[in-house]
């Protein structure tokens, strides 16, 4: 079987992506790159998921660890609201880069799975990168797997995040409970300054 580099932003949406790829003849070696995750227990999480799974199915993982909080919150403190475009294109070309630097001839990533993320940016990324790094972008949508992937994530018992990566994803995932939070305290406030 021919190698692949496969980017894994976590275990769960891998699940989208090996099968096709043996399928196919490619045996995809992971690639644990995610300097966009926080904070550190997350970024933990989803790394040690991915490295206690691998070796279940024989898969090997390459992992670049850099827990890049303040480069990512650097880079994007300017426009929070545009930070996916950096965080696809950091990832890729860190992909890119080490496909080139250690023999492999392709790679491809596990952000093309998830039905919540920018496919059509993530696949421009890539294949700038590939061209960049002179290896080959293997471009697949694996998002018909995407549902299937995480039932059989959540059946063997991964860790299931909540939001997609960074602190200001967690913030909008979680972004109505905050506002209730906010509406119910303040209401006990005006409440107490009313019945001193």
């Amino acid at each position: 079987m021919n190698q692949i580099l496969l980017h894994c932003c976590c275990a769960p949406c891998s699940l989208s992506c090996i099968d096709p790829l043996r399928e196919e003849g490619l045996e995809p070696v992971a690639f644990w790159y995610n300097p966009n995750i926080h904070p550190w227990k997350e970024y933990q999480a989803r790394r040690d998921c991915l490295l206690e799974y691998a070796p279940t199915i024989g898969m090997e993982v390459r992992v670049q660890e850099d827990y890049g909080l303040r480069e990512f919150v650097c880079h994007v403190a300017d426009n929070i609201d545009g930070r996916c475009t950096y965080c696809y294109e950091h990832r890729l070309e860190g992909t890119a880069r080490y496909a080139a630097a250690h023999g492999f001839s392709a790679f491809t990533t596990t952000l093309l799975a998830s039905t919540y993320q920018q496919h059509d940016n993530i696949a421009r990324a890539a294949e700038r990168y590939a061209r960049q790094y002179g290896v080959e972008f293997l471009y697949r949508d694996f998002r018909p797997n995407f549902r299937a992937g995480n039932q059989k994530a959540r059946e063997l018992g991964f860790y299931m995040q909540k939001y997609c990566g960074c602190v200001f994803s967690e913030a909008d995932r979680y972004q109505k409970q905050i506002l209730r939070d906010r509406e119910r305290f303040t209401q006990q406030e005006e409440a107490a300054s009313q019945n001193p």
